[in-house]
């Protein structure tokens, strides 16, 4: 039950990194070495689609240990 937790987690946190370097990357945050650089505004949304992938695989998880 706790390992599913920490699935949701993880996919969570990679969900959030990967916004924010999107964002750093086409340079709607500023302020960052990060920002601006095109492979932030690539690797951003691949990071994102990961870690939606963690979280559906968790929520499928939770969802089978529940019944």
């Amino acid at each position: 039950m706790k390992k599913n937790w920490f699935v949701l987690g993880l996919g969570a946190l990679l969900a959030f990194v990967g916004v924010g370097w999107t964002l750093q990357g086409l340079d709607v945050m500023k302020g960052s070495a990060m920002s601006g650089v095109t492979l932030w505004a690539v690797v951003g949304p691949i990071v994102a689609i990961v870690g939606l992938v963690v979280l559906g695989v968790g929520f499928a998880r939770l969802r089978r240990v529940s019944r």
